[in-house]
């Protein structure tokens, strides 16, 4: 019998994600007969970068043993039980249909009998439903991982709730998971529900709830929690694009089964629609991008860089020879150019960064696929007065155990104190900052996540230590017995407490803990080719080198097929290498080899490492801005809080995302000072920037403007109707060199509330020739410093008024961010502030000793009284979730077995 290929759930979900394209519509499984990934190997281009890596495979299947535990699958019952409001269960029953569609309907039928008969819950996990809309054909099935069946309250009638669920091992990073994954995985869970609510043999009675659930990991042992959402808008949509692809069949006129039509001209006559970040995920990204890369037409190469349909208009006249150029963005034309010419474009900023300066500690990790924070080795190296020091290099052989994050913590904290001595030495009223350097961002996510994980660790520490002083038994919040850790060590709290800074410090944009060296280059160097090739530090440091040419389509594919990453993820082929190094080979039957997984592991390190030497030597070749030591001066006005924090234990251990909603509130006004100081900063220092600002059409404050006279005054035609007469400007840039650069420009970091900036044209616009609309927006300007100009130069000026309301025309003044002034010790907080003053220093310098103290009191007299788990219904949730477990129950761990490869028709879609 043919099976058609609907491509079951996740098919669903990504025909979605990708509706907008013609040729991802017409290549549906409904139409051609293959699933997608065996499309794309019909086509000559197998979809190589959406294989499953073995650690990730293995750590989806310890997962799923985990949600089909007994002790967790009955706590995924009643907690999503409890979460829609149902009755609390008599007893939970767990099922397993195998994956049969007829063991799945007797079993339906069964808990349905048993939900109203003895008002049982029901979890039955491993189901099949016919895909909606095949039921009367052999189809690819829908498989959701569980569902729970739940008698209805007397309110909603007899009979009982279909309520579906899929487990997503979702990696949490910095104690959350993703909004747009949890999208992705509720998504998934609508395509079961709108299958089960149409399929025949669901029993008369039951109804598929409004509501699903997903099970996701709460800590890093991959025990589960269930979390719910409302399905509707979920399930619409889903229900319009089967719409829409039952519609795209019948239109299509492919015929599988004529010979007279070949697959591959009927796949080339359809239109795609390319970008290269979005379809990235979809099976035919090669295809098309080879299709974009052969194509005559010159204008091709645009959709090829993703650049937007917008600005194409304003660009076509440089590829397709006719030299008409609109007004397009600046860093648009940099990327055009860059490609065509073969060199890297340099945006003209000057250094910002402290990459490279004492106080600085670089870092490199190797992430485990099999582990959310898990790894398979670190090298550090610090900076110091006396020069660069050496890389250090730690494999640890356990990636998933908690002594191995707090090896990593310790080894971070060593370096992060000893960072902190030196500055002290050299300044002790005024010491200069410490930063971490990391090559990119899901380093920094990995590292602080784990500091983020020790944090919890520790405050669930103290809190039961005091049950422990007042005799009662140490319990989770759940009510089980609990396993007290070791306390925290003062130099693993000292990197864990820094790394949660950085947590903090997301919320604004001149905070920089943590700096992402590949961020900093690129800030510097425009690469050829699409621009998401630059989120790889190796593809963007090559660019760095301004004598040489690079072809970006074939130096791209260089680095896809590297065998090594710059960063904490890791290359598939090289990931298993480690992974079954480490755990051995199932399919080979062989045994784990230590040696061998040492050498990868260090061979991976190395690579890393000498991208991260090549980035910091590019940016060592770079000149320096005046703006540097403003930039430092507010991180190293932020650590003088910090370490008042680390001292005292004063809200040193709070993750940003669990702070008081009143407390996020009032950092509000101190969000919106720094985005107004950063928008200044960067418009007086980076050209490209201040020209992207000026081209866009709601920029009021930011203006180009031409030079149209220069004697015997300076006249100006600005391109602004917001900025005329009346109003003062300050000169930023004068063609593309930034005028806060100059020798003569000096900046005062000293003033408590701001910078002030010395040596800046600034003064006033009187209309030219009032009156004579052909001169309606040329201006005479009076600055105090005149400017070297020509005519014909130009411009990008800034309202005086964005910056200040002082009448002055000397310096110009740039107001710092507001400080933390609402849940951080103040300058006047000392060490004894608290217990002489509770009332005045709750929520300043009280340390977490007491606070935890007083939290686990809290915590006694709520179990008490029967307010929290077992005793109460729904079930009260831990919305810390931290990672110390129950005595005795179930980790994950997919470090315990031989590695085993994922099935080839899976892709990490299926997964993710």
């Amino acid at each position: 019998m043919v099976v058609a290929a609907v491509g079951g759930g996740s098919g669903a979900v990504g025909a979605s994600s990708h509706a907008a394209c013609e040729r991802f519509r017409g290549t549906d499984p409904l139409i051609t007969g293959l699933t997608r990934r065996a499309l794309a190997v019909e086509v000559k281009f197998p979809d190589s970068g959406g294989g499953i890596p073995d650690a990730r495979w293995m750590r989806a299947m310890t997962f799923e043993r985990l949600v089909r535990d007994q002790r967790f699958a009955s706590q995924v019952a009643t907690t999503t039980v409890g979460q829609l409001a149902l009755h609390r269960p008599k007893e939970v029953v767990i099922a397993d249909a195998k994956g049969k569609l007829a063991r799945t309907a007797e079993l339906l039928g069964d808990a349905h009998a048993r939900a109203v008969a003895d008002r049982a819950a029901t979890v039955i996990h491993d189901l099949a439903v016919p895909f909606v809309g095949f039921e009367d054909v052999a189809a690819t099935d829908v498989k959701p991982d569980f569902v729970v069946v739940a008698p209805k309250t007397e309110a909603e009638g007899d009979g009982s709730w279909l309520i579906v669920g899929d487990a997503k091992d979702y990696e949490r990073l910095r104690s959350r998971i993703e909004d747009g994954r949890l999208l992705k995985g509720f998504l998934q869970v609508a395509v079961g529900a709108e299958s089960f609510a149409a399929w025949s043999k669901l029993p008369a009675g039951m109804d598929v709830h409004r509501w699903g659930a997903l099970a996701v990991p709460r800590n890093a042992f991959l025990q589960p929690e269930v979390v719910v959402e409302d399905l509707h808008d979920h399930r619409t949509e889903i229900g319009m694009r089967l719409a829409e692809r039952r519609a795209e069949a019948a239109l299509r006129g492919y015929d599988p089964e004529d010979d007279t039509t070949s697959l591959a001209d009927f796949v080339a006559h359809l239109k795609a629609t390319f970008d290269p970040v979005s379809c990235a995920t979809c099976t035919l990204f090669g295809y098309c991008r080879d299709e974009l890369e052969r194509s005559p037409v010159p204008t091709d190469l645009l959709i090829e860089l993703g650049i937007s349909v917008e600005d194409r208009p304003h660009v076509v006249g440089l590829v397709d020879g006719t030299g008409v150029i609109g007004k397009p963005p600046a860093s648009v034309m940099a990327l055009l150019k860059a490609t065509i010419g073969g060199t890297g474009v340099s945006t003209g900023q000057r250094r910002i960064d402290p990459v490279g300066l004492p106080g600085t500690v670089n870092v490199v990790v190797a992430k485990s696929d099999a582990a959310a924070l898990g790894l398979h080795g670190v090298a550090v190296q610090r900076v110091s007065a006396a020069g660069i020091g050496p890389w250090v290099y730690t494999v640890f052989d356990q990636p998933q155990s908690p002594s191995t994050r707090l090896a990593v913590m310790r080894l971070l904290g060593n370096e992060i104190s000893a960072a902190m001595s030196e500055a002290r030495k050299a300044n002790k009223a005024a010491p200069a900052p410490v930063h971490l350097v990391v090559p990119d961002q899901i380093t920094a996510d990995v590292i602080v996540s784990i500091a983020d994980s020790l944090a919890g660790v520790e405050l669930s520490r103290i809190r039961w230590q005091r049950d422990v002083e007042q005799g009662r038994p140490a319990l989770t919040f759940d009510g089980e017995p609990a396993v007290i850790p070791p306390a925290l060590p003062e130099t693993e709290r000292t990197a864990v407490s820094f790394l949660l800074e950085e947590d903090r410090a997301r919320a604004v944009s001149l905070r920089s803990p943590i700096v992402d060296v590949r961020a900093v280059l690129a800030r510097h160097i425009v690469a050829g080719g699409p621009a998401v090739n630059s989120g790889r530090l190796d593809y963007l440091v090559e660019w760095a080198d301004l004598s040489q040419v690079i072809d970006h389509r074939a130096f791209g594919k260089t680095i896809e097929r590297s065998p090594h990453t710059p960063g904490a993820r890791l290359n598939n082929e090289t990931s298993n290498e480690i992974h079954r190094a480490l755990t051995g080979d199932r399919s080979r039957t062989g045994m784990p080899n230590l040696v061998r997984y040492a050498e990868l592991v260090t061979k991976e390190l190395e690579y890393k490492t000498g991208v991260f030497d090549r980035a910091v030597a590019a940016l060592e070749a770079l000149p320096t801005s005046n703006l540097r030591d403003a930039y430092r001066s507010l991180e190293a006005d932020a650590q003088v809080v910090w370490r008042r924090r680390l001292s005292w234990h004063a809200s040193d251990l709070v993750r940003f995302g669990r702070t008081y909603r009143s407390w996020r509130n009032s950092q509000v006004p101190m969000i919106e000072s720094d985005a107004k100081c950063a928008a200044q900063m960067l418009a007086l220092c980076n050209s490209q920037a201040a020209q992207d600002s000026a081209s866009q059409a709601g920029t009021r404050e930011i203006s180009f403007a031409t030079v149209v006279q220069v004697k015997p005054a300076i006249v100006l035609e600005i391109d602004s109707r917001r900025i005329g007469e009346g109003n003062r400007i300050v000169l930023l840039h004068v063609n593309d060199d930034a005028c806060v650069e100059g020798a003569t420009v000096t900046v005062d970091t000293t003033p408590k509330g701001s910078f002030a900036i010395d040596g800046l044209s600034i003064g006033p616009l009187t209309a030219y020739k009032p009156g004579d609309p052909k001169f309606r927006f040329h201006y005479l300007w009076d600055p105090k410093v005149l400017p070297t100009l020509a005519v014909h130069d130009r411009l990008i000026v800034a309202d005086f008024a964005w910056f200040s309301a002082n009448k002055g025309n000397i310096a110009l003044p740039v107001e710092k961010p507001k400080p933390d002034e609402k849940s951080a010790p103040r300058d006047t907080c000392r060490s004894s502030s608290y217990d002489d003053d509770p009332a005045s220093h709750q929520y300043c310098c009280k340390s977490h000793e007491r606070n935890e103290a007083e939290w686990s009191d809290e915590l006694a007299a709520r179990r008490a009284k029967g307010l929290l788990n077992p005793q109460a219904w729904p079930p009260v949730r831990n919305a810390d979730a931290f990672e110390v477990s129950a005595e005795g129950s179930t980790e994950g761990d997919p470090f315990l077995e031989p590695s085993q490869p994922a099935p080839d028709a899976l892709t990490i879609d299926d997964l993710e």
